[in-house]
């Protein structure tokens, strides 16, 4: 099991840093660009988190995993 989960995480890091290469032209070279990048990957890393989880079976673990991290993120709750 742990070695699923590590394979998810694993793909979906490539996956967001393979499609860089594709978004990253159209926005520019600047420093601030690649902050902003970052910062609005976030909900697609999230998605494609949960979208290789159901693939690999490990839905219900990633599902809990991105609670816990929202509430960590926003604060809401313990």
């Amino acid at each position: 099991m742990v070695w699923v989960i590590l394979l998810v995480f694993a793909l979906t890091g490539f996956t967001v840093m393979y499609l860089k290469k594709f978004v990253k032209p159209y926005l520019g070279e600047e420093w601030w660009v690649d902050m902003v990048y970052y910062i609005l990957i976030l909900p697609f890393y999230n998605l494609l988190l949960l979208f290789y989880g159901f693939i690999f079976g490990q839905f219900k673990y990633f599902w809990a995993f991105e609670q816990r991290f929202f509430k960590r993120m926003f604060g809401k709750g313990k």
